[in-house]
C-alpha cells in the first residue's frame, strides 16, 4: 500500500514492522491500515500529513467543539457512516467536507449530489479517524447520551416498573408497598437523574422555551418547543417513564402519590454555569401524567423596552403612558405569547428607588430588583383579587397584576387605578381592540372603563431570521396588492412614515451560522392609546368596530401590518405575516 511505502521512505517505520503492520491490520483491525499504525506508534498528525501528500488533497486538524450542531444538518448521519466523510464546518459560504479516502470515487460522487440538492459549493479535506468517530458520535447527540443512561438501568428493575406504569391512568388503586419501593429504587437511580439532566442541559443549549414529556403506552415522547415550533428530540422506552416523571416531582417538590388531578411547581439547576429556572406542569392523560417544563434563563435578565422591536411611535407611546401617575395599562394575546416579558421591560423603565411597586403574579418568573413581588396561591384563598386588596393597602404607586381573570380582578384593577395608581395587567382577547368588548363581558360598567384605561396591546411572537440568513426578495405584483390591501384603511399621513413602498422583503436561508435560518422570536404588536375621543366611543357604543375605526384613524399599526413592516426591514421572514 502506498501509504506504508511513504511511511517506510520517511523512516516512520521500519521494512519490517511494516510487514507486521500489514498482519496485524488483517487479523485484528479489518484490514484498517491505520487503526494496526496506531499501535505502532505512528501519530495520526503523522498518517494525516503523508495522506495530504499523497492525495494531493489539503488536510485539516481542528477540535471537536469547533463542529457545530447546525453544520451537521447539511449530511445525514447514515450518509457520513456509509461514505465515510462528515461536514466539518463552513467557510466563505462554502461547505467543508472531512473525509477518510479521497480514493472513494463513489463518496466524491454522493457529496457532489448532496450538495447541489442544498446549493452550496463545497471543499474537501482530509481528516483524522478520531475526529470523524467524534463527529459521528456527536449526531447522536441527546439521544447517544441518554442511551449510555439507558444501558445503565437494570433491567430486572426496570422490568417491574414497566409493569406499574402500564396500569397508567387506568388503575387509580393504591400501590403497594413492594411497589413503592421499586418506584423509589428507580427514581434514586444514577441514570434516571442522568437521563432528567441530559433532558434539561439539551433542551437549554438547544434554546428551548418548552419541555413536552408525554407516555404513548408503547413509548415516551421528548419534545422541545424551539422558536415556537415542537420538534420531537428523543424516544424514550416506556420502562423509565415512572422513573423520570418521579424524578422530576422530585426535582420540584410535587407530590409523588397524587396522579390523578394536575399539580404545578418548580425548580432551579445550575447548567453551564447559569442558573436556569424550570415551571413544571402535570396533567392526568390516558397512558399516565404528562409533563410540561417550561424554561427560564433568569440571568439573562429583563430586556429593555428598546429591544423588544417596539416601532418608534410604539416605544414613544408606552414610554409616555408610563409617565403617567395613574391609569390602566393592558396587554392582550395568548399564553406564551411574550405579555410577561413585556411587562417587566416596562417595570424596568420605572423609578424603582422613589416609587413602590408591587406585583402580584402567577407564577412568579424573573425577580426583578427593587420590585417587591408575590406570588398568588390559590389553594389557600390567595387569589389576584384577595391579594390585589392586600396590595392597596400597601402603600404601592405602581401595581402589576398578572392576569384579570375574573370581574372581582377586574374592578379591583380600575378602581385601584382610579385612586391614583399605575396599574399594568394581562387580558385573553386575540387583539388590542377587543380588550374594551372583553371587559363589557365580565360585567365592567363602561364609565369605570372610560376614565380609567389608558394603552390597550396586542403582541404576538414570530420566528425571527438569523443576521446571516436574510435572503432578499423582489415584491412581485400578487404580495404588493396583498400590502396595498392590508394597509388600505390606513390614512396616508400615517403610511408616509411606514416605508411599505420598499420593492423587497426578506426570507431566510440555511447560512453558515445557521442552517436553518431562524433563531429565536421577535413580537409583532399593535396598541392604541385611549384619549377623550375613545373614551366617548368607550362610553356611547363600546363595540370593536367603532373602537377599531378610531384607533386606525389615530394611526394604530395591527399585528399583521408590524409583521410585513418587519419583515421589510428583515428581521421576521415575509411567509410569517400569514400567522397574524
Amino acid at each position: 500500500m502506498i501509504l506504508i511505502e511513504e511511511l517506510v521512505k520517511r523512516g516512520l517505520i521500519s521494512e519490517t514492522q511494516a510487514s507486521e503492520v500489514y498482519k496485524l491490520a488483517k487479523e485484528k483491525y479489518s484490514n484498517d491500515i491505520e487503526q494496526a499504525l496506531l499501535d505502532f506508534d505512528v501519530s495520526e498528525s503523522k498518517i494525516l500529513d503523508v495522506k495530504s501528500k499523497i492525495f494531493n488533497v489539503p488536510k485539516k486538524e481542528i477540535d471537536i467543539l469547533s463542529v457545530s450542531s447546525s453544520v451537521l444538518e447539511f449530511i445525514p448521519k447514515e450518509t457520513a457512516q456509509i461514505y465515510k466523510f462528515v461536514p466539518i464546518g463552513f467557510s466563505d459560504e462554502t461547505l467543508e467536507i472531512g473525509i477518510l479516502d479521497p480514493e472513494n470515487i463513489q463518496a466524491m460522487d454522493v457529496i457532489s449530489f448532496i450538495t447541489s440538492k442544498i446549493g452550496k459549493p463545497f471543499k474537501i479535506f482530509l481528516i483524522k479517524k478520531s475526529l470523524y468517530n467524534d463527529i459521528i458520535k456527536k449526531y447522536d447527540g441527546l439521544g447517544g447520551e441518554v442511551g449510555q443512561a439507558l444501558s445503565e438501568i437494570d433491567s430486572d428493575l426496570t422490568g417491574e416498573i414497566e409493569k406499574v406504569s402500564e396500569k397508567g391512568i387506568k388503575d387509580l388503586s393504591v400501590k403497594s408497598e413492594v411497589e413503592k419501593a421499586q418506584e423509589e429504587k428507580m427514581v434514586e437511580d444514577a441514570p434516571i437523574i442522568k437521563i432528567v439532566a441530559v433532558i434539561l442541559r439539551h433542551a437549554t443549549e438547544g434554546r428551548a422555551s418548552d419541555i413536552h414529556i408525554e407516555n404513548t403506552g408503547d413509548k415516551v415522547k421528548v419534545r422541545f418547543r424551539v422558536d415556537g415550533i415542537l420538534y420531537t428530540s428523543l424516544v424514550l422506552p416506556s420502562n423509565v417513564y415512572s422513573g423520570v416523571v418521579a424524578r422530576i416531582k422530585i426535582l420540584s417538590k410535587l407530590k409523588l402519590d397524587e396522579k390523578r388531578k394536575p399539580q404545578d411547581g418548580g425548580f432551579s439547576a445550575k447548567i453551564d454555569g447559569r442558573k436556569i429556572d424550570f415551571r413544571v406542569s402535570t396533567m392526568p392523560s390516558y397512558f399516565g401524567e404528562k409533563i410540561v417544563m417550561r424554561i427560564l434563563d433568569s440571568e439573562k435578565g429583563i430586556m429593555p423596552l428598546d429591544y423588544l422591536g417596539l416601532s418608534s411611535p410604539n416605544l414613544s407611546l408606552i414610554r409616555n403612558t408610563l409617565k403617567k401617575p395613574y391609569g390602566l395599562i393592558l396587554i392582550t394575546g395568548p399564553t406564551g405569547s411574550g405579555k410577561t416579558t413585556t411587562l417587566y421591560s416596562m417595570l424596568n423603565e420605572l423609578d424603582k428607588e422613589k416609587r413602590n411597586i408591587v406585583s402580584l403574579e402567577d407564577p412568579v418568573e424573573y425577580q426583578i430588583d427593587g420590585v417587591n413581588q408575590s406570588q398568588v396561591m390559590p389553594e389557600i384563598g390567595y387569589t389576584f383579587a384577595s391579594g390585589l386588596r392586600s396590595i392597596l393597602r400597601q402603600d404601592p404607586d405602581v401595581i402589576l397584576v398578572g392576569e384579570i381573570r375574573d370581574k372581582e380582578t377586574a374592578e379591583l384593577a380600575i378602581q385601584a387605578s382610579m385612586t391614583g395608581h399605575l396599574v399594568l395587567s394581562t387580558l385573553h382577547t386575540n387583539s388590542a381592540t377587543g380588550a374594551i368588548p372583553r371587559l363589557v363581558d365580565m360585567g365592567i360598567d363602561p364609565y369605570l372603563i372610560a376614565p380609567t384605561l389608558s394603552l390597550c396591546i396586542a403582541q404576538r411572537l414570530s420566528r425571527k431570521i438569523h443576521p446571516s440568513s436574510r435572503h432578499e426578495i423582489l415584491i412581485d405584483e400578487s404580495m404588493r396588492e396583498m400590502i396595498d390591501n392590508q394597509f388600505k384603511d390606513l390614512d396616508d399621513v400615517w403610511k408616509n412614515n411606514l416605508n411599505i413602498k420598499n420593492k423587497t422583503i426578506y426570507e431566510a436561508v440555511s447560512s453558515s451560522e445557521c442552517s436553518s435560518g431562524i433563531e429565536g422570536r421577535i413580537p409583532v404588536f399593535e396598541m392604541f392609546e385611549v384619549d377623550k375621543e375613545m373614551q366617548n366611543i368607550i362610553l356611547k357604543n363600546p363595540i370593536e368596530d367603532e373602537i377599531y375605526k378610531l384607533a386606525r384613524k389615530r394611526g394604530m399599526v395591527t399585528m399583521r401590518e408590524d409583521a410585513i413592516i418587519k419583515s421589510i426591514k428583515g428581521d421576521i421572514p415575509f411567509k410569517e405575516i400569514y400567522n397574524f
